[in-house]
C-alpha cells in the first residue's frame, strides 16, 4: 500500500489538519520530511513517486524529463488520493514535486484546503543528494530539468517555504507551527 498511517500523537484529538503537499525538486527531502510530518500530525503519508505510471518511471529512469502532459495523470492520482483520504476525515501529507503553479492549482482542484510546504534547495545540493540515492528511478542528470521549470510558490499561494538544508526535525517543527497558525 502506498499510504502509511502514522501513529496518532498523544493527547486529545484535535481538528483534522489541512491536506499538506510537501513539494520541491528531487533531493530536497520531500519523502523524509513528509513521513516525519505525517507522524507528527497523526496523518496518512502518501508517497507521490509510487503513483507515477510505469511509463513515466521508465522515461525518467532513462534520463528523459516529463512533459506537462505526462504529469497530468500522475497529479490527478495524487490529488485523488488526497481527496479520498481527507474526505474520510484523515489528515493527509503527500510528497509531490508540484514544481509549477499550474500543477499546484491542479492538485488544489481536488481539495480546496490543500497547503504546500516548499522545501527550497540549491541545484548543487540537490544533485549531490540525488546522486547518493540508491534504488531510485530519478537520475541526478534530471535535477537541472526540474530547476528549469520550477516556479516557487507565490505570495498569494497557501505555502510555507523552508530551507531544505536544515535538519528534518527542524523542518517538521516549523511546519507544525505554521499549520497550527493557519
Amino acid at each position: 500500500m502506498d499510504e502509511k498511517p502514522a501513529k496518532a500523537p498523544t493527547g486529545a484529538p484535535g481538528p483534522v489538519p489541512p491536506a499538506i503537499v510537501v513539494m520541491g525538486v528531487a533531493g530536497c527531502g520531500k519523502s523524509a520530511v513528509g513521513t516525519a510530518l505525517a507522524a507528527a500530525l497523526g496523518a496518512v503519508f502518501v508517497e507521490g513517486d509510487r503513483l507515477h505510471p510505469a511509463e513515466n518511471v521508465a522515461r525518467m529512469a532513462s534520463g528523459e524529463p516529463l512533459t506537462d502532459q505526462l504529469r497530468e495523470g500522475w497529479l490527478d492520482a495524487i490529488g485523488g488520493r488526497i481527496a479520498t483520504l481527507a474526505g474520510q476525515g484523515q489528515g493527509v501529507v503527500a510528497a509531490c514535486s508540484a514544481l509549477k503553479r499550474s500543477y499546484r492549482t491542479r492538485l488544489s482542484g481536488f481539495r480546496q484546503d490543500i497547503v504546500f510546504l516548499y522545501l527550497e534547495i540549491d541545484p548543487a545540493t540537490a544533485r549531490r543528494r540525488v546522486g547518493k540515492r540508491k534504488g531510485h528511478f530519478m537520475p541526478a542528470s534530471l535535477v537541472d530539468s526540474q530547476f528549469a521549470i520550477l516556479e516557487p510558490p507565490a505570495v498569494d499561494e497557501r505555502a510555507l517555504t523552508l530551507d531544505a538544508t536544515r535538519p528534518v526535525s527542524e523542518l517538521v517543527a516549523a511546519a507544525v507551527r505554521w499549520i497550527h497558525r493557519s
